[in-house]
């Protein structure tokens, strides 16, 4: 038995590792990365002698899919969660408290965005739940002409954004209802009579399960882990060029003939491989926008006096020009330890390239000024590192469900095929553990 996995990602890892267990030790699993390392958009890199997470650096904790490869792969006490803190919004030259009781920054209550939007938008979510409500059971739209509708358009700059942006490097009129936010189109669908009523109803309950959860050393633990266990064989700086049926299988160039293929690659290289062998299922995932993002970790002294906050989101429409900071030595208590204080700056939202065509120094100075604009501190780093995410993360648009559901018909008779990606089902890191799963568990159904 012979299978490829294309792309090094956390969804392709997991997908090699799964198959490595369900095939056995006898199966030759060959992974090919186009870039000269694995994990993606996961990175983990060493500041001032510590790891350091330049990609992802927290997963939901309240899904199991990354607790349980950890239990399984034996690293589970490299589990760790942060302290609790919240973090603040920069919105009109201040700091405020992230609203509580919203549903991806969608208040359920005037009273949880109070001091962050002003009286009229106030008024506007009170009397919400009195104006007609219109929505197509079954049907989409934007997060933002939905909560500009029915909320104001502070609720979506100051609110709703900050959030999306930090989620998906995207904003609220890039980002589609039902995808994004499946529990809250499940209740309009349900006949929700205002918004106010199905942000209530789509609310998790109460739970003491930490919402978040990380690494202690970093994702490369998680990747090293998985890559060693999946026994793979790497193609690593290997570019797939093209994909064709034959007689009993597959054949992948440059890898050769293969029983079996996962492409758990993103949406535009999926494209570029299908053409040949589905186009429909080529321009499906041709369709899909990503956005582009950087970051950049600052050392600075440990005494620094940064606000006790997990981090600072900013609204869009500020004259800043970081999009958000994660205090990571104030969020994380494993950080609070060591002997510098660690912030992330990150830069980029979905049609705002401009970021990436800076230079690694104007990025640096753009995250010291800003920081220090939100903190009111001279700003002193000890240590700078860039890391650039060019067209790291998709945009889920409105009617993004369907267009997954369309690509999964049109690619469903292609036997020894399967789909995995942060494309498909969520960019979380669970999610895409998740498709790495599903399509392994696909393709050793049909290998029998």
């Amino acid at each position: 038995m012979r299978v490829a996995v294309v792309g090094g990602g956390i969804s392709g890892l997991v997908a090699a590792y799964r198959l490595r267990r369900a095939l056995g030790e006898t199966a030759e699993l060959i992974l090919v990365e186009r870039r000269d390392r694995v994990g993606g958009i996961l990175r983990t890199v060493e500041i001032e002698g510590e790891p350091v997470d330049l990609g992802a650096e927290a997963f939901v904790g309240r899904r199991p899919e990354i607790p349980e490869l950890m239990r399984e792969l034996g690293i589970e006490e490299q589990l760790v969660h942060p302290a609790g803190k919240r973090p603040l919004v920069w919105s009109e030259g201040f700091g405020h408290r992230l609203p509580e009781r919203t549903l991806m920054g969608i208040p359920a209550a005037a009273e949880s965005v109070a001091g962050l939007v002003d009286a009229a938008t106030l008024a506007m979510i009170e009397a919400e739940p009195n104006r007609p409500l219109t929505w197509v059971a079954g049907g989409d739209m934007s997060v933002g002409e939905l909560v500009r509708d029915r909320f104001g358009e502070k609720v979506v700059r100051r609110s709703v954004d900050p959030l999306l942006g930090g989620v998906y490097a995207g904003l609220a009129d890039s980002i589609g209802v039902r995808a994004a936010l499946p529990t809250l189109a499940a209740a309009l669908d349900r006949g929700a009579a205002s918004l106010t009523r199905a942000v209530s109803e789509a609310l998790p309950p109460p739970s003491t399960t930490p919402v978040f959860g990380g690494l202690r050393d970093g994702y490369g633990v998680l990747l090293d882990a998985l890559r060693a266990a999946a026994d793979v064989k790497s193609e690593i700086g290997t570019a797939a060029t093209r994909l064709a049926r034959t007689a009993t299988g597959w054949r992948l160039d440059p890898v050769g003939e293969v029983d079996a293929v996962i492409l758990a690659t993103p949406a535009p290289v999926t494209a570029e491989l299908l053409r040949a062998v589905a186009p429909e299922a080529a321009d499906l995932a041709a369709g899909i926008d990503l956005a582009s993002s950087a970051v950049v970790a600052l050392a600075l002294p440990a005494d620094t006096a940064l606000p006790d906050n997990s981090g600072i989101l900013v609204a869009t429409g500020e004259p800043l020009r970081a999009k958000a900071f994660t205090l990571s030595s104030r969020k994380w208590p494993h950080l609070a330890a060591r002997d510098v204080a660690l912030v992330r700056a990150s830069f980029g939202r979905f049609g705002d390239p401009a970021p990436l065509s800076w230079s690694d120094d104007e990025l640096i100075a753009a995250a010291v000024e800003d920081l220090s604009t939100v903190t009111g501190l001279d700003i002193r780093p000890l240590h700078a590192v860039v890391q650039r995410w060019p067209g790291g993360l998709p945009q889920y648009a409105p009617g993004h469900t369907a267009r997954i559901a369309d690509l999964r018909s049109a690619t469903a008779d292609l036997p020894g095929l399967a789909l995995a990606g942060s494309y498909l089902d969520g960019v979380g890191v669970p999610a895409c553990a998740a498709t790495g799963t599903k399509a392994a568990a696909a393709l050793t159904a049909q290998l029998g």
